[in-house]
């Protein structure tokens, strides 16, 4: 289900009390930011449905959710593994030189030389410095998103990404 429009933010995984509130795995940062969009669209039968969320709350390491009309454990459980994603444009906008991981992700990356190392499948976030997972041909290269070091520029006008990276590394 993949759509230009739509960022993936998470996905709710599990069932909390018996008055239809979920478990949401968040991939935003900090984890309670997904609670910050009221709209989420959730992947049902194949298309993005909208649904508003009433309430929510931090709990423990994870994130729990009221959603409108889900107001028992068996509307939940229906509920169980779909994909939360939010609208493009409800995200912030950006400071110049900052890029939300999903500009990035299907980039093409081009090093210094102008090989091209493939394509920016996802990021990893490793704690010292995120890490672009870049894919060509079963290829897979892991280079540290490190601006100015190894990360020379980001077009996202031109789909690219300029690196310093040698080839066979």
């Amino acid at each position: 289900m993949e759509d230009k429009g739509y960022i993936v933010v998470g996905r709710i995984n599990g069932l909390h009390g018996v008055r239809g509130w979920v478990k949401v795995f968040s991939h935003t940062q900090p984890r309670e930011n997904i609670l910050s969009y009221r709209t989420w669209y959730l992947s049902r039968g194949g298309q993005w449905v909208a649904t508003r969320v009433v309430n929510g709350r931090q709990q423990g390491k994870g994130i729990v959710a009221q959603l409108e009309g889900c107001d028992d454990r068996d509307a939940a459980t229906a509920l169980m593994e779909s994909v939360v994603a939010i609208r493009r444009e409800q995200l912030a906008d950006t400071a110049p030189g900052e890029y939300y991981w999903a500009d990035l992700q299907g980039l093409r990356v081009i090093n210094a030389g102008g090989v091209e190392l493939g394509v920016v499948d996802h990021l990893l976030e490793t704690g010292a410095n995120d890490v672009l997972v870049v894919h060509d041909d079963g290829t897979e290269r892991l280079i540290p998103y490190v601006m100015g070091q190894f990360v020379l520029e980001v077009k996202l006008g031109e789909g690219t990404i300029r690196v310093d990276w040698d080839p066979d590394f």
